[in-house]
């Protein structure tokens, strides 16, 4: 039996100290199995990014709990949950290996060690020969690459990714998402992907939760049951096209609130 990895029980969150801000999220209840994709999707402002950071550490609920395999969250657990933004990030005047490696350093593990940690970790995300690059030397594609090869470096189970290809064009993207599920496959480890894209979270996820408008509350879960490995060719079949449009429907009652 797979174990739960990340349990969310009655989750609120509003922001401002005096409890008289904006309400984010509101009554959210999720469990996310060990090794499953999970895709937040939502229209724009529903606490679909206040639910990751709130999974990473970097807030606390307003009310819930949080857990990770048995542990409440009430901090940032780097070496349980990694975390990967909209943007890369990298520090400018550190190479791509080096970038990878920093938040070894930052637990004093040692220089040879992590360096063939971050190694590993380029390879595995299609970088091997651009170790010694500086981050303005490589494209967009690359930089996403390298911020994901940090985000795993530290072998956490849980691997938070917030619209991690936003910036990027179409056919960049589509590439990524393929070496993100290729990634993944070999890993297993457990996702949470938030996107505005319903092609990209029907195509990579396991299962899609839907949020409604602020406050967010989790109005379906989609099981996706295409079956993997995942090509293209699935994206015009009719499931694809059920799945995005069952999807699709919630999200359009939503804006039109």
């Amino acid at each position: 039996m797979t174990k739960t990895l990340v349990s969310i029980h009655g989750v609120s969150h509003r922001f401002g100290a005096d409890g008289a801000g904006v309400l984010a999220l509101d009554g959210i209840d999720l469990e996310v199995p060990d090794g499953q994709f999970v895709a937040i999707v939502g229209p724009s402002g529903c606490g679909k990014s206040t639910l990751l950071s709130l999974v990473a550490g970097l807030r606390r609920p307003s009310s819930g709990t949080v857990f990770c395999d048995g542990e409440r969250i009430t901090a940032p657990m780097p070496r349980k949950v990694g975390m990967i933004f909209q943007e890369a990030n990298l520090l400018p005047w550190l190479t791509a290996v080096d970038n990878v490696a920093f938040p070894l350093k930052l637990r004093r593990v040692s220089k040879l060690e992590r360096r063939a940690a971050a190694r590993d970790m380029l390879a595995l995300t299609g970088l091997a020969g651009f170790e010694e690059k500086l981050p303005h030397q490589l494209s967009g594609g690359m930089k996403q690459r390298v911020s994901i090869a940090r985000g795993l470096v530290q072998d956490p189970a849980v691997l938070l990714m917030d619209e991690p290809f936003a910036s990027l064009d179409e056919q960049t993207r589509m590439l990524l998402g393929d070496e993100l599920l290729r990634i993944w496959s070999e890993t297993r480890k457990t996702v949470l992907f938030v996107t505005h894209s319903l092609n990209e979270a029907v195509y990579l996820a396991d299962r899609v939760i839907v949020l409604s408008a602020r406050p967010g509350r989790i109005v379906d879960d989609v099981a996706v049951d295409l079956p993997r490995p995942r090509t293209f060719a699935m994206t015009s079949s009719e499931r694809f096209g059920v799945l995005k449009e069952r999807i699709w429907q919630h999200i359009r009652q939503a804006e039109r609130r």
